[in-house]
């Protein structure tokens, strides 16, 4: 091996952070120059795991509106930028390039907490003409991340929207959600809210390895159960599905989910666009490597010959031969399990605008409803 060789092993396959999921954290797209590692003699010196930066910044707007047609909501909030909970397939993680950071360890190192975004979100769910829809958290980052707990950005939207009898739905990794059940479930009794929790694995050591500050499973399930419990409906995702991986869980996953009290359960494959499937190989060549190639050239059958397809209605189950057994397989599962025999949907009929003063919406009244 030429040392020309062991320097392109040595950035492209680093060592590991414990505590973190992406391996490397190579420049963003966008930037005018790329980072590089390279080995100097120095392995057996220990480098410590870069810690958590948080950032606050004042956002202009907090709703985001989309049109995808595969997606089953048409807007979202998110409090938090980047994600501490590091998993290493996270499709989000491209977004942090358009703020001039890495789509690997900045992502989930590197965040950025919106304080303003209650006021915010008071302020745009009370402009004239506003119409109600289910407001989606969770969709880009997790809502209950661990920065979460002390900054609870997330539970004062959650005040905003049970005051107003608005609609919203929520997907975590995190038990830290059952913290709100003073709030979710009155909203519950109105129907108004629809929680969810993804388990990728009932494998303590892989869940590490793939998602190493989320909650552990079990915990995940005990939230479950805690939430329909307080008569909030739950759904279970199994997601993402990684061929080789944690594809054969699917009957545990779903049969743990069922008998914590879900009553729904979804799946998407794993998607791997732009940066991640290079972070995401890193992980297999560190983790898995007698699977990384299996693992792959699974995910391009599935994928129509790519490692992703962004197309609607493909991206998130695939298409071909084994992407169809795999569907089969699952709605067996449901009705074996007697999973999603009736879609809960909430209710866009009792929302309840702010007041409106002289034509404005009066800021400040509803900061204090909220505390």
């Amino acid at each position: 091996m030429t040392a020309k060789d062991n320097i392109i092993r040595s950035h492209t396959f680093p060592r590991p952070y414990k505590g973190r999921g992406a391996i490397s954290n190579a420049s963003g797209r966008f930037e005018a120059y790329q980072r590089e590692v390279i080995e100097d003699g120095y392995l057996g010196e220990d480098i410590h795991a870069p810690k958590t930066l948080v950032t606050e910044e004042n956002a202009r707007h907090i709703l985001t509106k989309n049109t995808s047609p595969d997606i089953p909501f048409d807007r979202s909030v998110n409090a938090y930028r980047g994600c501490e909970h590091g998993c290493v397939y996270c499709f989000a993680r491209p977004s942090h390039t358009y703020m001039g950071l890495s789509a690997g360890l900045d992502f989930e190192t590197q965040l950025f907490a919106k304080p303003n975004a209650p006021a915010l979100l008071a302020a745009e769910i009370s402009k004239p003409g506003y119409v109600a829809r289910p407001i989606a958290m969770g969709t880009n980052t997790d809502p209950y991340q661990p920065i979460e707990k002390e900054r609870q950005i997330t539970r004062e939207m959650l005040k905003v929207l049970a005051a107003h009898d608005h609609p919203v739905t929520i997907l975590t990794k995190s038990r830290l959600i059952v913290r709100d059940l003073d709030i979710l479930a009155p909203m519950a009794e109105r129907g108004l809210v629809k929680a969810g929790l993804s388990i990728t694995t009932l494998d303590r050591r892989l869940a590490r390895l793939l998602e190493p500050r989320a909650a552990m499973p079990q915990r995940r399930l005990d939230a479950v159960k805690l939430l329909t419990d307080a008569g909030v409906p739950t759904t279970v995702m199994f997601a993402p599905v990684i061929p080789a991986i944690n594809d054969h869980e699917m009957e545990a996953v779903l049969a743990a989910a069922a008998h914590a009290g879900a009553t729904e359960a979804a799946y998407i494959l794993l998607r791997l666009p732009r940066e991640v499937a290079g972070l995401f190989s890193e992980w297999l060549e560190t983790h898995f490597p007698d699977r990384k190639k299996r693992v792959l050239n699974r995910l391009m059958v599935l994928k129509g010959g790519r490692l992703n397809d962004p197309r609607f209605k493909h991206r998130m189950k695939g298409q071909g031969l084994e992407a169809d057994l795999l569907q089969q397989r699952f709605s067996g599962l449901c009705r074996r399990l007697r999973l999603n025999e009736g879609r809960v949907s909430v209710d866009v009929t009792q929302f309840k605008p702010a007041n409106v003063k002289n034509t404005q919406y009066n800021l400040f009244d509803q900061i204090a409803q909220m505390h």
